[in-house]
């Protein structure tokens, strides 16, 4: 290939703008392709996690209220809405005595919100046009963190990090059922048919295997420390996962279950969110603020970018162009 060509589709691969939540800061940034801080949006304190709607023009933000999810307090109790073509925050939905919000899902049938709450625990269905809260839930454990649906919206996966193990719910129903995956689940991703639910077990150092029509546990695979986040690339070949203890990123064969190569990364990654065609993986480091790119297919870390000092960004998600 001649390397002018090269060149330019290397750029082209990249040339995403980006939204990151900037979790210290209590911010959410708008940035550039080649990483430019074009605007940034208050929202409410120590946000978290963040998601599109269905239609991808509006953005919701978890407002947890506490920095990390080990450490006490009430925390905060609302989410932002922002719309992602004029970068405004354009509401607030506020979630009553259900508190530190985290990890959020959303219906593309309906446009319904899913999100685990801490204090206490649970999971709550939100109704963003009506902006309240419509449905509690029963998750089977405690410090509910990251939620995940199936493709039917049926079940929702919860990890349950207080407890160890994930919440299978039944929205309609309300009836739970867990599985022991052991310490700190965390993010988890599903295969495209909805046979097998990875999820990232932070302490335990593996990545749980579980198969969701009989809900049981089938492996685990081994991976370096502190694996928080998993993603699958489009092939559903290989898992590619971040390593906060590590400092790493991961690559496991989804085939044989086994680990096949890790990159060092410059500080402990919060966050890995693929691009939307799994060329690309985001990770955001919130002790340095920085963010990676990561091209998937190589292995490698291709670029980074900083964000402001003290933003502290965790996942980053791309724009529609």
């Amino acid at each position: 290939m001649p390397m002018r060509l090269s060149i330019i589709l290397a750029a082209t691969a990249y040339a995403q703008d980006l939204v990151v939540v900037e979790k210290k800061a209590s911010q959410v940034g708008f940035y550039s392709s080649a990483g430019q801080r074009l605007a940034g949006v208050a929202v409410g304190k120590t946000p978290h996690e963040i998601v599109f709607s269905p239609d991808r023009r509006t953005l919701y933000v978890s407002n947890n209220g506490i920095l990390w999810m080990t450490d006490g307090g009430a925390g905060g109790n609302t989410l932002s809405v922002l719309d992602a073509a004029t970068r405004r925050q354009t509401g607030v939905i506020d979630l009553g005595e259900n508190r530190r919000p985290h990890g959020l899902d959303v219906i593309p049938s309906t446009g319904q919100i899913v999100v685990t709450v801490e204090n206490p625990s649970g999971l709550l269905l939100v109704d963003p046009a009506a902006r309240k809260v419509v449905r509690r839930y029963d998750t089977g454990g405690t410090k509910p963190h990251m939620v995940l649906l199936d493709r039917q919206a049926k079940f929702a996966y919860v990890s349950n990090s207080g407890s160890g193990t994930v919440g299978v719910v039944e929205l309609t129903s309300g009836k739970v059922q867990t599985i022991p995956v052991g310490e700190n689940p965390q993010g988890a991703v599903l295969t495209r048919d909805g046979k097998l639910l990875y999820v990232a077990v932070s302490i335990d150092n593996c990545l749980a295997v579980i198969e969701t029509a009989t809900n049981k546990l089938l492996g685990k695979i081994a991976t370096g420390a502190g694996p928080g986040r998993v993603a699958l690339t489009p092939d559903e070949r290989t898992l590619v996962y971040n390593m906060q203890a590590g400092k790493l990123l991961g690559f496991a064969d989804a085939a044989t279950r086994r680990q096949t190569r890790t990159v060092p990364l410059p500080g402990p990654p919060l966050s890995l969110n693929l691009s939307a065609d799994g060329r690309v993986g985001y990770i955001g480091i919130q002790d340095l603020d920085q963010i990676l790119v990561a091209s998937i297919a190589e292995g490698k870390i291709v670029r980074s970018f900083a964000t402001p000092k003290n933003a502290g960004p965790d996942p980053v998600l791309e724009l529609p162009r």
